[in-house]
């Protein structure tokens, strides 16, 4: 898709038929992260086969859509929206991932935390939920996509990074392992002054916006910006379907984690967020080893009499 089809007509998400299917213990990160993009019915067909792999594995296409009140159109539109080419794929997925459940592993931890909970339950509770995002996330990350991210910010003469509130420490992380490894690199929270940047990027520069909802405006803004003046843009979401992506050149997905009254989604998120940008960061700088080696171990030697005590 060229650039002026991309701008009529919006992103695509990076799953569906053209790709490989996922592996059966990928499906529930998949429904946990497509989800919130799918129409009612199609969350409906998604939870049904997320939540009992076994029973929904054993019905036909009619029985899952009489099930969940929908079609057959719209359980198999979820099928291929999970990455299956047709249902009888998914059905396949289900059967595996039943008989890995019932193959003696413990049942999952639930992360809902009360206000009452004891620290020792807060702390389980967290880690099993800090070690599903980031499990949901690796196996939802399309490498083609971070590939090609890679290899443009390993070339890159310039590269901004846009993001607010939580996401903004993210954008921060970011720029700060680029700026190690010699490259130039910015973070900016403040959505004027992102504009204002973006307006001087061209071709050969790199943009990258990270937004967990797709949805953040003063960050859409200059990643719109950006794009139109030609440099290649990469979105950071949960939102593979969010309007960030009508922008982005590359997409690449975070795992949407479940939020809770005492752990908002910007916790959960940003969890997921870092794991990404650690991603890019290590393939650039794997890209990039004869500069980046050198420069990581001179900004290491400029700060190490700060630790020294």
């Amino acid at each position: 898709m060229t650039r002026d089809m991309k701008e009529i007509f919006g992103s695509i998400g990076n799953s569906g038929p053209g790709g490989a299917p996922p592996a059966p213990a990928a499906l529930a990160a998949k429904v946990r992260t497509l989800a919130p993009s799918m129409t009612r019915s199609m969350q409906r067909v998604a939870e049904a086969v997320a939540s009992d792999p076994a029973g929904c594995a054993a019905l036909t296409v009619t029985g899952l859509a009489e099930l969940t009140g929908t079609s057959e159109a719209t359980v198999v539109r979820t099928a291929r929206v999970l990455g299956y080419p047709g249902y009888r794929d998914l059905r396949l997925a289900l059967a595996g991932l039943a008989a890995q459940q019932q193959s003696g592993r413990a049942p999952a931890l639930t992360t809902d935390i009360s206000v009452d909970d004891p620290l020792a339950d807060v702390v389980a509770k967290l880690a099993y939920d800090e070690q599903q995002t980031l499990a949901d996330t690796a196996s939802g990350l399309d490498l083609a996509q971070l590939d090609a991210a890679v290899t443009a910010t390993a070339t890159a003469r310039r590269i901004d990074v846009y993001g607010v509130g939580a996401s903004g420490l993210v954008a921060q992380d970011l720029a700060q392992k680029l700026l190690r490894i010699g490259l130039i690199a910015h973070a900016h929270s403040d959505p004027h002054l992102a504009v204002t940047n973006a307006v001087q990027l061209r071709a050969g520069d790199v943009a990258v916006a990270i937004t967990h909802s797709g949805s953040t405006g003063d960050v859409i803004e200059p990643l719109r910006v950006a794009f139109e003046r030609g440099a290649t843009t990469v979105a950071i979401t949960g939102r593979p379907g969010g309007p960030v992506t009508q922008y982005a050149d590359h997409v690449l997905t975070t795992s949407t984690a479940r939020e809770s009254e005492l752990r908002p989604a910007a916790m959960s998120s940003r969890t997921s967020q870092l794991l990404v940008v650690d991603c890019l960061f290590v393939g650039v700088a794997q890209r990039t080893y004869e500069t980046a080696g050198p420069a990581l171990a001179a900004s290491y030697e400029a700060l190490a009499h700060r630790h020294r005590r």
